[in-house]
This record gives C-alpha cells, sequence and structure tokens, in this order.
C-alpha cells in the first residue's frame, strides 16, 4: 500500500498536522467546536453503541463536538474508504474522522502514511494511561508511535472454582504439577480458537528463553524458542481432560466444564466474563478469576485518525474525552461494558482513583491494580507455525 500516498499527499497532511497541533490543546478545542466528528467503529453491540452515544452526548456537552457513530461489521471497510479516497486524490476533507483500529488494519494504514499524527501522547489524558503497565504504545508488536490512542483493555486471566481449587497455581510450571498431580481436571480450547491459541501464546512467553525474541517475526530462531513450549506441552497433554485426545471447541464450552464439574480452569480475555457467567448461572458462584505471577497476554483498543480525516480536532477531542477519568470508569462498569481499563490508578487524582476502587466489579472480578503486568502480544508469525505445529501434533478431528 505504500505506493498509494503521493508526495502531494504528505505536504497537505503535514499542512493539516500544523493546523490541528495537539500540542497545542486550546487551538484544538477552539477548532473542534462545531465540527461532525464521524468515528467508525464496530456497530455489533447494543451495549458498545450505546456506550458511542453517551460519548457523544458528553462531548456535544463540553465541547460543541458532534459525534456520528458510523456502525461497522469490518474495519477493513473503512480503511478501504480512506484509501480509496487517497487513490482519488481526496487529500482533504476525508468521510472517516476516527478509525476503531487494531492490528493488522493499524498496520496498514501506518506503513502507507494514512494516519494522522503523532497525536496520542500530546492528548492532556494520557498523563494518566498506564505505560508501563498495559500494552498501550504497541498493537500486536507494531509501535504505535502516537498514531493511535488506547480507549480499552482486554487481559488474560484463568477462571477457577474456589471451592475445588484454594490455590490455583500461578506459573506454567506450576501449573503442569497441577496438571499431573489432578489428571484430567484442565483443559485449553481448540486452536486454532482464539483462546486455545492465547493459551499456547501465554504458556510460550513465559517458557521461552527469551520472551523479546517474539516480538520480531519467526526466523531460523524457531524451533529454538519455541522447544521449551513443546516439551511442557508433551508432559501435560497425556493428563489433560480426556487424556488430551478431545478439547472443547469453544470458550463457553470450556466454561461449561467447570459448570459441569469436568474441569477446575479456564482461560479467559475478559476479566469480567466470571462474573457475568456467575449471574447468568454458566458458573458456580465459588468462580473466581486470578492472573500469573509473571503477568498476562494483554491488548489494547484503540481508535486513530485518518490522514484526510474532515474532523481531525473534534476526533481528538473524542479520544482525549475516552481516557478520561470519567469514561474509563463508566466503560469498566459490569453493566455497561465491564471494559478494562487503560488508566494507571497511581497516576490518578484521589477522587478518581476512588472511584474506581470502590467500583462494584462483581463477585470474581479481579480490580485493575491486581490485574497485574499486562505483556505485549508476540508478533502474528509465530502463532501461524505454533498453530499448523500443534494442529500436527495434537490436532483432533472437529
Amino acid at each position: 500500500m505504500k505506493h498509494l500516498l503521493a508526495a502531494g499527499s504528505l505536504v497537505l497532511a503535514s499542512a493539516a498536522f500544523a493546523d490541528t497541533d495537539p500540542s497545542d490543546w486550546d487551538s484544538v478545542l477552539k477548532a473542534a467546536n462545531g465540527e461532525t466528528v464521524y468515528w467508525n467503529a464496530w456497530g455489533g453491540s447494543t451495549t458498545t453503541n450505546d456506550f458511542i452515544a453517551w460519548v457523544g452526548d458528553r462531548v456535544k456537552e463540553d465541547h460543541g463536538v458532534t459525534l456520528e457513530h458510523v456502525k461497522l461489521t469490518d474495519t477493513a471497510d473503512a480503511v478501504g474508504r480512506v484509501v480509496a479516497e487517497q487513490a482519488a486524490g481526496k487529500d482533504e476533507g476525508g468521510a472517516v474522522d476516527m478509525i476503531w483500529i487494531n492490528g493488522a488494519n493499524f498496520n496498514a494504514m501506518k506503513e502507507a502514511d494514512l494516519l494522522f499524527g503523532p497525536f496520542a501522547e500530546s492528548l492532556p489524558n494520557w498523563q494518566y494511561v498506564d505505560v508501563a503497565g498495559k500494552t498501550v504504545t504497541t498493537d500486536f508488536t507494531v509501535p504505535t508511535d502516537g498514531y493511535e490512542s488506547p480507549w480499552a483493555m482486554a487481559q488474560v486471566v484463568f477462571i477457577y472454582d474456589s471451592e475445588t481449587l484454594p490455590e490455583p497455581p500461578k506459573s506454567a510450571d506450576a501449573l503442569q504439577e497441577w496438571i499431573a498431580a489432578n489428571p484430567g481436571r484442565f483443559t485449553f480450547p481448540q486452536p486454532p480458537d482464539f483462546l486455545g491459541s492465547t493459551f499456547l501464546k501465554q504458556m510460550l512467553i513465559e517458557l521461552a528463553p527469551d520472551a523479546t525474541a517474539l516480538q520480531a517475526p519467526a526466523g531460523d530462531n524457531y524451533a529454538e524458542v519455541t522447544a521449551p513450549l513443546w516439551a511442557w506441552l508433551e508432559t501435560a497433554t497425556p493428563n489433560l481432560w480426556r487424556s488430551g485426545k478431545a478439547y472443547p471447541q469453544t470458550g463457553p464450552r470450556q466454561l461449561q466444564l467447570i459448570n459441569d464439574g469436568e474441569v477446575d480452569l479456564a482461560i479467559s480475555f475478559s476479566p469480567g466474563e466470571a462474573t457475568a457467567a456467575i449471574a447468568n448461572e454458566q458458573l458456580p458462584e465459588s468462580a473466581r478469576t486470578y492472573v500469573l505471577d509473571g503477568g498476562t497476554l494483554g491488548n489494547a483498543s484503540f481508535v486513530a485518525i485518518p490522514y484526510n480525516a474532515n474532523a481531525k480536532a473534534g476526533a481528538m477531542v473524542v479520544a482525549n474525552f475516552l481516557l478520561s477519568p470519567e469514561a474509563q470508569l463508566r466503560a469498566q462498569t459490569p453493566d455497561i461494558l465491564g471494559y478494562g481499563t487503560v488508566l494507571d490508578m497511581a497516576a490518578l487524582p484521589a477522587a478518581d482513583a476512588d472511584a474506581f476502587a470502590n467500583l462494584d466489579l462483581g463477585i470474581a472480578t479481579l480490580p485493575p491494580a491486581e490485574l497485574g503486568k499486562a505483556l505485549p502480544e508476540p508478533h502474528p508469525s509465530w502463532m501461524t507455525q505454533i498453530q499448523a505445529d500443534w494442529t500436527e501434533r495434537y490436532g483432533v478431528a472437529q
């Protein structure tokens, strides 16, 4: 996609940036007043749609910005529109002002110079972002470099039945020992299911001789880096549920096994899932969550602004509001969204930190301060090869 952007587009993008410099926030607020921001975001959840509508009400009230939610089924549709506009020479007044974006879509736009910025780290509310503890400056190994701003966090937790497992294992080695001592009581969704693949990544990060190697594409070092994972699985697999000859196909099926008393542990990418499952009678009331001592995989949801956005100032105002303690607290409220926060509790004003501390997350949800360090996702090439190898070694017919 790099060739799509002409040199003239770079000049126009630079000029637009100068007019909406995020470091001059008073000027940004002045320019944003009266703008309409078209936020292209997934529209498949009523609760998410309602939250975005609330954000629109708040930025309208405080800053005179009108927010229109352009509901997407596929983020690539918004990316494609920006690409088409660039190809047509529409380097100003674009139809897409902000995109909820992650991973490959972000990387494609960044590589093609289709993004406005850098802006994120100049937002006033960036001061509250947990840069050290959350994966908010890389997006699936791609440095964000200020071209996208985080607004929600997902992080791996393990769900367990506290009645049958009062002291759950908190490391890869401890889990292997527990599996050996309790055959048949653990499993994970069958890769390439997202959660099953996530479990393999979680184990690999802890077991690899140098986890930093996972931040670069897999190459000649693949066998050496992954050898401890295969050794771990070789020992653990015979003692898994059904002796490793069958696996649950999905995350919900994994939870059902806990509810049925067949297993004691499950992996989840949603810190609030266990609480919701208890409320829905999908898990016993004794279900709880925990994280591993060395941290667990996490990734953030981001927003980015296209290089030719018509309302760059308004989009920055929305991105900044999404980072406010008010918006983050509302997003974390279980019956609103239940998303994890990207904020550092220690950086917040005392009143806001107290509000997070006093938020009723539910009986099985860890508070932000107890989620521990969020570990960065490996480069996608590792998982592609590991999934293929796992299927060859352990895969069973679905």
